[in-house]
């Protein structure tokens, strides 16, 4: 059975950092595309970033681009995404989900938007921004 589990939000003030993790199993990490997805409240969902499976193309929403960093181990079947200079805005409930990347290098969920339909989800992680 497909298990992927984030951890590491929280609450943080204007201008700090977080690091999310997503611990994954039932599934070979290393031969999946990953994304990180968000929901900020009362709003749809939204793609934050992807990476590819070997971990060497990553992709970044213009909201986010230079604030944070996906990566991956895959020697530990684990997503990471650093957020640094986090704004209020950035509140919301975060998941790490299983991706398709084209051939033109575009994330799936990124060109089709995200949905609970579309991959293997985990629970998420809540972030707070606020002072």
């Amino acid at each position: 059975e497909v298990h992927l589990v984030e951890s590491g939000g929280g609450l943080v003030q204007p201008g700090g950092s977080l690091r999310l993790s997503c611990a994954t199993s039932g599934f070979t990490f290393s031969s999946y595309d990953m994304s990180w997805v968000r929901q900020a409240p009362g709003k749809g969902l939204e793609w934050v970033s992807s990476i590819n499976d070997g971990g060497v193309r990553t992709d970044y929403a213009d909201t986010v681009k230079g604030r944070f960093t996906i990566s991956r181990d895959n020697s530990k079947n684990t997503l990471y995404l650093q957020m640094n200079s986090l704004k209020t805005e950035d509140t919301a409930m975060y998941y790490c989900v299983t991706d398709l990347i084209t051939p033109d290098g575009e994330s799936t969920l990124k060109v089709v938007g995200p949905a609970k339909d579309l991959g293997h989800w985990g629970q998420g992680t809540q972030v707070t921004v606020s002072s």
